[in-house]
């Protein structure tokens, strides 16, 4: 083929890959529309009533608990909207909703919770950033690569664990690729690899030889079009708990199922969106977390126990807060169900939910630390896996019934 041809199909390519993006979100937003109802309480927001002494933070800690979520509203973090009470006031200017704090069983706690959206409603900022630019955010969700990479200038400390697994992935198609069942089996071959650029994972998966740095290309952009437009031929990043749906059930002219594998499997173990707080602000803050820890743990078995209101709640935020990235129902309840069924929510080795294995954070610092070297990103020196975690709040006792 002469080069004015492959231009030709280039082009061809590029205008099939703009018009399915443009169509995916169009759907998206139509199902979104059509099969969503507004499930908050109300317009403003009540004071808290008052708490038991058992589950009291009236006084112990900040009112409201200001929580940066590091995405949208969506079912991965039904532990933080599950405690959230009725009466709650939803700010869709800025991408927030506050109400009652509520421990296990709707116990009042005497405090607010607010709950803000991350990912494009703080500028794609991480949580560690906002921390440090707003004083006033008490809590933030943060991976363990992403802590050790801001360790240096914004240091925070992980309290607990939502997160067993990441629900990091990569995928491709069971039909195209039959021989494919693990990610070192596309290693073995020359096909794309599409992720998103700044995905320290993918430095691993390199330099540990498991894929090949010609293969993979950092032009992920969250959307199926490019994927799709190559018929499955390519692989790409994802999250397990929503593309296997997604492609399955949502994709216009697709439906078809995915096979992929847990980057974690690899060998790549960090705590994903684990909850932190500013490491200069954990003494001050050791009041309430030993009462708050205890709760967001309970609050995890909670959601995964009934996650039908909070699912609700995720999608008509998401709905309300208009951020470009349509949520359905269907998504929520597959991804709550994908949680349990993958182990992404678990217990640890000692059936305690939320605590820490310092020596796998060891192991993500063993890992990480050369990589930020090379891209000349400094971490803070003779970095401990005590630096970044503790199970100093973490109640013992509570754990997931198998």
């Amino acid at each position: 083929m002469n080069a004015g041809a492959r231009g030709a199909g280039t082009r061809r390519r590029d205008r099939l890959i703009v018009w399915l993006r443009r169509l995916w979100w169009i759907v998206l937003a139509l199902v979104l529309a059509a099969g969503c109802s507004s499930t908050t309480s109300g317009d403003t927001a009540t004071h808290p009533p008052a708490a038991s002494a058992a589950v009291n933070l009236n006084g112990v800690c900040p009112d409201p608990v200001v929580v940066q979520t590091p995405w949208v509203p969506q079912a991965e973090h039904g532990a933080l909207y599950q405690l959230l009470g009725s009466g709650s006031k939803i700010d869709t200017a800025h991408k927030r909703v506050t109400g009652p704090l509520v421990a296990h069983g709707g116990k009042p706690t005497g405090v607010r919770i607010e709950l803000r959206a991350g990912g494009p409603a703080v500028g794609f900022q991480s949580a560690a950033q906002t921390m440090y630019l707003d004083p006033s955010i008490t809590l933030g969700e943060v991976a363990t690569d992403d802590a050790i990479a801001a360790s240096l200038r914004q240091p925070v400390g992980a309290v607990m664990a939502p997160f067993e697994l990441a629900p990091y992935m990569l995928m491709w198609d069971p039909v195209v690729h039959p021989d494919w069942h693990t990610i070192a089996d596309i290693g073995q071959t020359n096909t794309k690899v599409l992720y998103y650029k700044s995905a320290t994972y993918m430095d691993y998966l390199l330099g540990s030889g498991i894929l090949r740095r010609g293969q993979v290309d950092g032009s992920f952009d969250g959307s199926p079009a490019a994927y799709v437009a190559s018929g499955g031929t390519i692989a790409q990043q994802g999250f397990a708990t929503n593309e296997p749906y997604l492609f399955t059930h949502l994709l216009p002219g697709w439906h078809r199922p995915v096979a992929f594998q847990l980057i974690h499997d690899t060998g790549y173990p960090i705590y994903p969106e684990a909850v932190v707080v500013r490491a200069d602000k954990q003494q001050q803050l050791a009041p309430c977390l030993k009462r708050l820890v205890p709760m967001l743990q309970r609050a995890q078995v909670d959601y995964l126990a009934h996650p039908g209101p909070v699912n609700k709640l995720v999608v008509d935020l998401n709905n309300k807060y208009k951020v470009g990235f349509p949520y359905t129902l269907g998504q929520a309840e597959f991804s709550a169900a994908q949680q349990r069924k993958l182990g992404i929510v678990g217990n640890g080795p000692d059936r305690t939910l939320g605590n820490f294995d310092l020596a796998r954070i060891q192991r993500v610092i063993d890992i990480v630390v050369p990589i930020f070297a090379g891209r000349r990103q400094p971490v803070k020196p003779g970095l401990r896996p005590e630096d970044l975690a503790t199970n100093q709040f973490i109640d013992p006792s509570v754990g997931l019934t198998l």
